[in-house]
């Protein structure tokens, strides 16, 4: 069941995303506000195409703890789910996203007018200074920023190492930063085919702590994420005993 689930919720995500980026080019001379709220709309379809057909639904923890204005989100990373998900739960977000998809023809394009920022990972001290300029821009506009602290996806229950970007984001711009945990990767596994029923819980962590220096930042925004993510993980395990690597399924 969980195959054919895995199969109609795939063929429902190309063919809709496909769509939506081909029609979305009308709104490329529009107001910036247009592509966002047709990206929000693309992802709560997406998430209501989640709950019908493949059985898996989201829990929100700790809402409280993310601003309504101008923040960085450090969110860890394990499945393509978090890429999108912050469409339904901040006011305004702007993803941090690595070049080489900011250059993709038409799918860079809207992510640029949606306000995505642009890091290039070899592109050495002068890229980061760039990026965090890039986020000051876009909290200056009140806007949520989101950044995948390790810059790439993990599995869960791994990690890699944390990227500098930042703690450079932290001390330059004095925004809050809200570390962010979850446990996508069970349910929506990193290249996996198969989407697995269940519950996806991402919870929002209390804003770091103002004034620490780059190591003690560093050293306590990995704690919280990872620690709080490695919970969350064995929740899920114990709540949804059924949940582990199909191997006939394709990756």
């Amino acid at each position: 069941m969980t195959i054919i689930r895995s199969v109609l919720f795939n063929l429902f995500f190309l063919f809709f995303h496909l769509f939506l980026v081909v029609g979305m080019l009308v709104f490329l001379p529009f107001p910036r506000r247009w592509m966002q709220t047709t990206v929000r709309l693309w992802t709560n379809v997406l998430g209501a195409g989640l709950k019908l057909i493949v059985g898996l639904d989201i829990e929100v923890r700790g809402f409280e703890n993310l601003p309504q204005g101008a923040a960085v989100i450090a969110c860890k990373h394990l499945s393509a789910w978090d890429t999108f998900v912050f469409y339904r739960l901040a006011r305004d977000p702007n993803y941090v996203l690595k070049k080489e998809l900011m250059d993709m023809p038409v799918w860079g394009w809207h992510a640029r007018k949606c306000g995505a920022i642009s890091v290039d990972r070899d592109g050495g001290a002068g890229a980061l200074k760039q990026m965090v300029r890039d986020v000051e821009d876009r909290l200056s506009k009140d806007r949520q920023v989101i950044i995948f602290p390790e810059g790439t996806r993990a599995e869960p229950g791994t990690r890699h190492p944390y990227q500098p970007g930042i703690a450079a984001v932290y001390a330059r711009t004095k925004a809050p930063v809200v570390p962010v945990a979850l446990n996508s990767g069970l349910f929506w596994g990193r290249r996996s085919f198969n989407k697995k029923p269940g519950v996806i819980t991402i919870e929002f962590l209390e804003p770091m702590p103002q004034g620490l220096d780059r190591r003690r930042f560093m050293d306590e925004l990995e704690n919280r994420i990872e620690t709080a993510t490695d919970a969350l993980i064995a929740e899920a395990r114990s709540r949804f005993p059924d949940i582990v690597e199909d191997p006939t399924g394709p990756s």
